[in-house]
């Protein structure tokens, strides 16, 4: 497989890199992709959620009312999980853990099928490099619009840069990240994808 590289203006130009068909070549798996984004975003939860249980629950140990002759159901404690105000039968707690556990091969075989994906819907385009002189969010707003990008882009790099980073951090809907360090969760919210040909090299190096 071929890819033709945008110059400076966006356009296509008649440089090309080569990749690998194992890599970008691959035929789509929803199931398999659903799957993978579902345990990337799951793995990245934080147990931050606590119930309390009936034990935990402030209440008086008194019997609310008797146990026959009023007409109602049973009740020995306020804290009972039936009763509004009472205790949670099965509480969320701070060490509950989200992971899920998915194999290496069925992560490649992911992330190759996303890669794919990309390139059947002209997602993904390729540049020479992209390098910022100084630190400025109008250098890097100016690079972008250069290339025809308004917002909501991901652009991979082989290497971090300091400048390109700070340059794009306070823009919304912009992620600058190394290939290497790319998740499926972004390549797929993603509506743009800009890589290196050096990213393209680790992308390939990485699921080829």
């Amino acid at each position: 497989m071929e890819f033709k590289i945008l110059d400076k203006k966006g356009n296509l130009s008649t440089k090309t890199i080569s990749a690998s068909d194992n890599a970008f070549g691959k035929d789509f798996n929803e199931s398999l992709i659903h799957q993978l984004v579902s345990s990337y975003m799951a793995n990245g939860r934080s147990g931050t959620r606590s119930q309390k249980t009936r034990a935990e629950v402030k209440h008086s140990t008194r019997k609310p009312y008797a146990q026959k002759g009023t007409g109602r159901a049973r009740a020995g404690m306020t804290s009972s999980p039936i009763w509004r105000g009472g205790g949670r039968a099965f509480p969320n707690r701070p060490d509950e853990n989200f992971t899920q556990k998915l194999n290496k091969k069925a992560y490649r075989a992911g992330m190759r099928s996303i890669l794919s994906e990309l390139v059947r819907q002209d997602r993904l385009s390729v540049i020479e490099e992209f390098k910022i002189d100084l630190p400025k969010t109008k250098q890097f707003l100016k690079k972008i619009k250069a290339l025809g990008i308004k917002d909501n882009v991901l652009i991979l790099v082989e290497a971090f840069d300091e400048n390109l980073y700070l340059s794009s951090r306070n823009i919304p809907h912009v992620l600058v990240v190394e290939a290497k360090h790319a998740d499926p969760v972004s390549l797929v919210h993603f509506q743009k994808i800009i890589a290196t040909t050096g990213a393209v090299k680790q992308l390939e190096e990485m699921f080829a």
